[in-house]
């Protein structure tokens, strides 16, 4: 019978080598259809039926009931779900072909590595083993792998959500990324948990002016006026603000570190931690950041129209206060259009699931600390949260202390060491029997 621990490690390399680019709008790449269909056969295979959804061609979302004999049909069910799209790679910023799901130095190597193809492995996995072995879930389990998530989930999870919302509506809780793996603070273990995540609204910036001669004086000129306003949104910074998420973070990392740590000293004190600083840095407070210029055709031609792509994020609760500060930087000139807004959610910290989650790790990790967090990014959490579910970030992954893992976030030399992987599973399949 096969292993779980070889299966995952195969899966991950397999998954990773079929390509799922996802490049955006108007450019998505070759689409998640190939991967949907390799998951669809490992499940088939030991007899878990799938569903496939396709919101336009090649952009897959796959959808599992699996609630096998033994299952307790009177609880309701819960969502576990994983993503196959990934970022683009530049083969030549790679010391490992982005595409190749080697094996080698002890890790598997490849774009998706840690997003998130190693968690839909462990998923097909630890559900395989459970499946061939009769050792059913405690609960009725919804597996969803989803297209379109790099690209802010509209063709993939935001889509699923508004058209067949009836695959997973009956889930009132969630379980996907980005938390779950482990956080090394001297002698502490910390597994953070996202229990909350910022919302997202990027934003394009309009200026209309009178196009003329460049050699001319230009009072009215589009370019300048939408410049200012970049400059102003760019070097703005916003108010620190604790989520009890981050609050609860830093309480943990403190007590670790043997210090307290406030919102004027987060920075420098995490700084020790790596590129894990970063990310909390970011939940501290609201930003706005510009991305993307576009203006004029000719060197001397003053054009009539400058716009801007810019991308901000905010905390749960802040909405409104966010999108009131960027429109008083940008000034009465400048058009806001919102191109793409999804919501800040948040879950409840103290709840059932996230107990579950604490003592699915204490056999495997005795020294396990579980401890909240507030993501900076977006997941599909957001097209889940339309429904009423309650999502959490908890990809068990037990990480070697040196290992820059939040830098691997569609950075180079992406990588999961093949321990971590094996530890996820067998916490996976604990998780099983107490969620």
């Amino acid at each position: 019978m096969p292993d779980p621990a070889d299966e995952v490690v195969q899966f991950t390399s397999d998954l990773i080598r079929i390509d799922t680019q996802n490049f955006g709008a108007g450019q998505p790449g070759p689409g998640e259809r190939v991967a949907a269909d390799y998951i669809a056969a490992r499940l088939d295979e030991v007899g878990v039926d799938c569903a496939v959804y396709e919101s336009a061609p090649r952009r897959t979302t796959l959808v599992a009931r699996w609630e096998p004999e033994g299952t307790d049909l009177s609880l309701p069910p819960l969502l576990l779900h994983g993503h196959t799209d990934v970022v683009p790679a530049v083969a030549a910023d790679w010391t490992v072909p982005p595409l190749s799901g080697a094996v080698e130095d002890g890790c598997v190597w490849g774009r998706g590595a840690v997003d998130m193809k190693d968690f839909d492995a462990m998923l097909v996995a630890v559900v395989r083993d459970r499946q061939r072995t009769g050792r059913a879930p405690r609960r009725p389990i919804r597996l969803v792998f989803t297209a379109d998530e790099e690209s802010g989930g509209v063709q993939g999870a935001v889509w699923l959500a508004r058209h067949h919302p009836d695959a997973v509506a009956d889930c009132p809780e969630a379980v996907g990324e980005v938390g779950g793996f482990s956080l090394t603070i001297d002698d502490a273990r910390l597994y953070l948990v996202q229990t909350a995540e910022k919302g997202l609204a990027w934003m394009r910036l309009i200026v209309e002016g009178t196009a003329g001669h460049g050699s001319m004086r230009h009072l009215d000129n589009a370019v300048t006026e939408l410049a200012g306003a970049v400059h102003r949104l760019g070097r703005h910074r916003f108010p620190a603000r604790l989520h009890p998420a981050q609050r609860a973070f830093l309480e943990a990392a403190g007590e670790a570190l043997g210090v307290d740590i406030t919102a004027d000293t987060v920075e420098e004190t995490l700084g020790r931690l790596g590129s894990i600083s970063r990310l909390v840095a970011a939940t501290m407070s609201d930003t706005v950041n510009p991305t993307m210029l576009e203006a004029g055709y000719k060197v001397n031609v003053i054009p009539g129209l400058a716009s801007a792509h810019v991308d901000g994020r905010f905390l749960p609760g802040q909405r409104d206060e966010f999108v009131a500060a960027i429109t008083e930087l940008i000034g009465p000139k400048v058009r806001l259009e919102m191109v793409n807004e999804q919501p800040a959610v948040e879950a409840d910290m103290a709840s059932a699931l996230v107990g579950a989650m604490r003592q699915s790790l204490a056999p495997h990790d005795p020294g396990a600390r579980l401890v909240p967090y507030l993501l900076s990014a977006g997941t599909d959490a957001k097209a889940w949260d339309e429904l009423g579910i309650q999502c959490y970030g908890f990809t068990p992954l037990k990480l070697p202390a040196d290992l820059d893992f939040t830098g691997m976030f569609h950075g180079v030399d992406e990588r999961v060491p093949v321990e971590s992987l094996q530890f996820g599973c067998r916490v996976l399949d604990t998780f099983l029997d107490l969620a």
